[in-house]
C-alpha cells in the first residue's frame, strides 16, 4: 500500500521537472527583478508612490501586447509541430486587418452587431484563405513551407501596401467598443486577453484531445511512419496552415479594433517573435513536439524581456540581442534534451536486452 510520501514524490518531481513549470519561475523571476529595479513615480490621480512596474495599468497593458502574439503563436506553434514553419503570419494579420477596414469603410453598416459581426466574418475569412493559400501550396507544389511562406509573406504584405496605398484606415467605433469593452475601469480593458484564453485553451484541447491533434504530432514526428499508418498527410498539412491563418485573422480583429485603425504595416516582424514564442514554450523545429499553453508562456516571456528593456531604460536595440539569444538557448536545450533522451532509451534497451 502507497503511503501520502511516496506518491506525492514524484508528482512533486514531474511538477518542477516541467516545461511549464520553468517558464513559470523564469516569467516570475523576471517580473521581480523588475519590479525591484523598476522604480517608483507618483500616481497624479491619487498622489500615491507606485511600482513602475507591479502596478495594474503596467501589468494589463504588457499581458494586452502579450495576447496579439499569443493568439497568432497558438495557430503557428500547430504549424512547428508538423514540421514545418509559416513566416506569413504577420503579413496576414496586416492584409486581414486592411482588407476589413476597407470593407467596413465602404459598405458602412448602420447597426453596432452588424460592425462587428461583418468584420468577424470578413477578418476569418481572409486569415483562413491565405492560410488555405499557403497549405495548398505546400503540399501541391512539394516546396519547403519555409520557402512558401517566404514568398506569400511579401504577398500578403504587398496586396496589403497596395490595396490601402500605404495609408492607414480607421476602424468603426462599435467594433472599437466591442474590444475596448471595459469591467469596472476606463483604462483596463480585458478583451484581449479573454480571447487569448480562449484561443489558447481552445488550441490545447485540439493538440491533447482530439484525433486530428494527435494526427499533428505523428505527422511532425515521422511523417513517413504517418503515411504508412494511414494517415492523410496532405489533409492533415493543409488543416494546420489553416488554423495559422485563422488565428492571425482573429488577432488581426483583436488587434485593429483594439488600436482603432488598420494599416499595411502593422505586425512588421511578428512572424520572427511569433516563432520565438513557439520555440523558447518547447516547440521543436524539428516538429513532433509544442504545446499551446506553452506557446503562451513563451509569448509572455518575450513580450515580458520587451517591456524589461523598456522600464529599464535601455537601448532598445538589444531588445533583437536578447530575444535572439533566448531562441539559440531554447534551440540548444531542445538539442541536448534530445541527446539526453535518445541516450536514456538506448540504456533501456541494453538493459532489457542484457
Amino acid at each position: 500500500m502507497r503511503t501520502p510520501g511516496t506518491t506525492m514524490l514524484p508528482m512533486l518531481r514531474i511538477l518542477l521537472g516541467s516545461q511549464q513549470t520553468g517558464l513559470i519561475l523564469v516569467i516570475l523571476l523576471l517580473g521581480a527583478v523588475l519590479s525591484v529595479f523598476a522604480g517608483y513615480h507618483v500616481d497624479r490621480t491619487t498622489g500615491e508612490l507606485v511600482n513602475n512596474f507591479l502596478n495594474s495599468r503596467t501589468l494589463m497593458q504588457t499581458a494586452t501586447d502579450a495576447s496579439f502574439f499569443v493568439i497568432m503563436a497558438v495557430g503557428a506553434t500547430m504549424v512547428i509541430i508538423s514540421g514545418g514553419i509559416d513566416l506569413s503570419v504577420g503579413s496576414i494579420y496586416a492584409l486581414s486587418g486592411v482588407m476589413t477596414a476597407m470593407v467596413l469603410r465602404s459598405m458602412a453598416p448602420e447597426a453596432p452587431f452588424a460592425v462587428v459581426a461583418l468584420a468577424v466574418v470578413t477578418c476569418v475569412s481572409l486569415g483562413v484563405l491565405c492560410g488555405l493559400l499557403n497549405g495548398l501550396m505546400v503540399v501541391g507544389l512539394r516546396v519547403h513551407p519555409f520557402i512558401v511562406t517566404l514568398g506569400t509573406m511579401w504577398v500578403f504584405r504587398g496586396v496589403a501596401f497596395v490595396a490601402s496605398e500605404a495609408e492607414s484606415i480607421l476602424v468603426p467605433q462599435p467594433l472599437t467598443d466591442a474590444i475596448k469593452l471595459s469591467f469596472g475601469s476606463d483604462a483596463l480593458y480585458p478583451m484581449p486577453m479573454i480571447i487569448m484564453l480562449l484561443i489558447t485553451a481552445a488550441g490545447a484541447v485540439y493538440l491533447s484531445r482530439t484525433v486530428m491533434g494527435r494526427h499533428v504530432f505523428a505527422v511532425g514526428g515521422n511523417v513517413e511512419a504517418g503515411r504508412y499508418a494511414g494517415l492523410r498527410i496532405d489533409r492533415i498539412l493543409v488543416g494546420v496552415y489553416v488554423i495559422s491563418g485563422l488565428t492571425a485573422g482573429i488577432a488581426a480583429l483583436v488587434g485593429s479594433s483594439y488600436y482603432g485603425s488598420a494599416s499595411c504595416a502593422d505586425a512588421t516582424g511578428y512572424e520572427l517573435y511569433v516563432i520565438a514564442s513557439a520555440v523558447v514554450g518547447g516547440a521543436s523545429l524539428r516538429g513532433g513536439r509544442g504545446s499551446a499553453v506553452n506557446a503562451m508562456l513563451g509569448a509572455m516571456l518575450i513580450v515580458l524581456i520587451r517591456q524589461s528593456i523598456r522600464t529599464l531604460h535601455l537601448d532598445q536595440n538589444y531588445e533583437w540581442v536578447v530575444i535572439g539569444c533566448a531562441i539559440i538557448v531554447a534551440v540548444v536545450l531542445d538539442q541536448v534534451n534530445r541527446r539526453l533522451t535518445a541516450r536514456r532509451l538506448a540504456g533501456a534497451d541494453r538493459s532489457v536486452t542484457v
